[in-house]
């Protein structure tokens, strides 16, 4: 059987080739190393050990299983499970339907997922920064940053319920301009068909991708694709001008204070002045520099200069525009009905909104707006000038980081005399956990935050943050011991707070997160960095594979019996009581590799 990784490099080597047809993709779900590589690439979720409506986990993943799916698909028999239909609280308060498949559905779904990225990333537009490889909210913002300067109008972008509204069809034949390969085709049809099951009832999906699965975020990409395409060339018609022209009284001071400075008082004549002379004419001279950098160099009026500018992370979009309202809104009204014909989804109106661009305009989380600031900067060369003008500037807002503390319930707000009042509160439902476990998730929590909005440029109001949830911890420290603060700020530090915990070398300390809050445009790698913080998670990759396919149980030692992996959720839900649980938590890992009868005796807790 061919190695994943080859067949992938050699289908993304084709990608860009427009007129390369894609055939005889459906072969490779025959080829059980791509199990084993989409097991790997998966087996670390946490949510992977939440049963689908087979009833099924990640727990048990062995060749056997492997073997029945590769059969089923083999004969077409195979049919994806509905999907199990939750519900998690989206941020403004509404719920968010979540599909939950069964687990040899998401081995399935990874496969098609790296077939499909290997096929369609490399003809991705560069505008598009969603659920891609080294791309991130952050890379979308600061490519607005970088390009969107001098913008006078944003359009902030707002499709209706894209998910829930892809057209299968739209879809599938957006596929099979390149896909030539009917049952692979069909494979997808089977996903996007699959259903989903709400309180014990099935339901039928007539349209859109179901947000959970692990193929909605590419299949995302493909559909959207063909709006960024739209974009691209829109772009390029809307374009006119080399230049804006110049703002004519800007270029007449600027001689008149060359002529001051060469013509009316030339450099010999300096030393002639008296005193009082002298500090009119520079009076002059700055009176008149002062005038002039109050003003624009080029005509920001300038109706026959035009440019746009976009940016896409998902299905949150924003267009700059250097134009005219009324150009913004034939490009609002275009980017509609392109919309609606072509893709069939629809464009909020009233969400859809047109924002002079030294308003604050919102997209991912930032205020987003443009600098009307005179500040004079010195370049390397000595030359002055405006550069914070026009300058596109990222905010974070105060109503994000509250609503962080109020979501955490560590903050409570009171009025008085009209005034908010920010009292930090102890966190009762963390009580429960050991010292390091309540320090770990507050700093978790502080360092989540100023990782996504680190590239703001107003970054330093998280001190206002992280002044709530400091007293929120020595609060929540006082509660569990019931005590004062003062108390346990004398046991834990007063310059800083530390936990003492057990290590290889003793004993060691972790502290509350104190670096302060900084500026910085370096990449956070994770695409999706606006969610709850993790505290704990092993990604321990130790040829987990290998073992798999070692055939050799764990446990008893027995070889060449077929392997079943036991799954945990998280290493501390591990209680160190069973004999296979102290392994575990020695090798620190959430599986173990086991023959069947000990995977059935550890069940059926018989193992120790």
């Amino acid at each position: 059987m061919r190695n994943p990784i080859d067949v992938l490099n050699s289908l993304k080597s084709k990608a860009k080739a427009p007129t390369y047809h894609y055939e005889r993709l459906y072969r490779n779900l025959y080829n059980p190393e791509f199990y084993l590589q989409a097991y790997y690439n998966i087996y670390a979720k946490p949510g992977n050990m939440t049963p689908g409506t087979d009833g099924q986990t990640i727990d048990g993943m062995g060749m056997e299983r492997i073997g029945k799916l590769i059969e089923s698909l083999k004969d077409h028999s195979y049919r994806p499970n509905p999907a199990r239909r939750t519900y998690i609280k989206k941020k403004n308060g509404k719920m968010r339907p979540l599909g939950i498949p069964s687990f040899d559905d998401k081995l399935v779904q990874e496969i098609v997922r790296m077939l499909l990225e290997a096929i369609y990333e490399p003809t991705f537009s560069n505008y598009s920064h969603g659920f891609r490889p080294n791309r991130s909210c952050h890379t979308a913002l600061l490519q607005l940053q970088r390009n969107f300067s001098g913008t006078r109008w944003f359009i902030e972008g707002d499709i209706k319920s894209f998910f829930d509204n892809i057209d299968h069809t739209v879809l599938v034949g957006i596929l099979r301009r390149r896909i030539h390969d009917e049952y692979f085709l069909a494979l997808i049809w089977k996903f996007l068909k699959a259903g989903y099951l709400e309180d014990w009832t099935f339901h039928r999906t007539y349209s859109g991708t179901p947000q959970g699965s692990i193929i909605s975020p590419i299949l995302s990409n493909i559909y959207l694709n063909e709006f960024d395409r739209y974009m691209e060339q829109y772009m390029a018609s809307f374009r006119n001008g080399a230049r804006r022209d110049k703002y004519t009284p800007y270029w007449k001071l600027h001689e008149q204070i060359r002529w001051l400075e060469k013509g009316k008082y030339k450099p010999e004549m300096w030393e002639e002045m008296d005193e009082t002379a002298r500090d009119t004419a520079l009076r002059e001279i700055r009176e008149k520099t002062a005038l002039k950098r109050q003003m624009p160099a080029y005509d920001p009026m300038d109706t026959e200069y035009k440019r746009l500018q976009y940016v896409r992370y998902a299905d949150d979009w924003i267009c700059g525009v250097i134009g005219s309202k009324a150009d913004a809104e034939k490009i609002k009204l275009d980017i509609k009905q392109f919309l609606s014909e072509e893709l069939h989804l629809e464009l909020s109106d009233e969400k859809t909104l047109i924002t002079q661009a030294k308003d604050k305009a919102r997209f991912l989380g930032f205020e987003v707006f443009a600098s009307n600031s005179d500040h004079i900067t010195t370049s390397k060369n000595g030359h002055k000038m405006r550069s914070m003008s026009g300058k596109i500037l990222l905010y974070v807002s105060r109503d994000k980081w509250q609503k962080k503390l109020l979501d955490y319930s560590a903050l409570k707000i009171t009025y008085r005399e009209g005034r908010e009042i920010f009292i930090p509160t102890e966190r009762t439902y963390l009580i429960n956990g050991d010292d390091l476990e309540i320090l770990n998730q507050y700093n978790a929590e502080i360092r989540g935050i100023y990782n996504y909005y680190r590239i703001a440029d107003n970054v330093s109001v998280l001190g206002d943050f992280y002044y709530v949830m400091k007293y929120s911890l020595f609060k929540t420290f006082a509660a569990k011991y019931k005590t004062r603060i003062s108390r346990i700020r004398k046991k834990y530090g007063y310059k800083r707070f530390g936990v003492k915990y057990p290590s290889k070398s003793g004993k060691a300390i972790a502290y509350l997160y104190d670096d302060g809050f900084r500026k910085d445009n370096r990449m956070v790698s994770a695409p999706a960095m606006d969610v709850i913080p993790m505290v704990h998670r092993n990604l321990n990759s130790t040829s987990l594979i290998s073992r798999l396919k070692a055939e050799r149980c764990e446990w008893c030692g027995a070889e060449n019996v077929p392997i079943e992996m036991h799954h945990v959720r998280k290493i501390k839900d591990l209680k160190g009581k069973a004999g296979w649980e102290i392994v575990m938590i020695g090798r620190k890992r959430k599986t173990m590799a086991l023959c069947r009868a000990c995977h059935d005796k550890l069940h059926a807790g018989k193992l120790d």
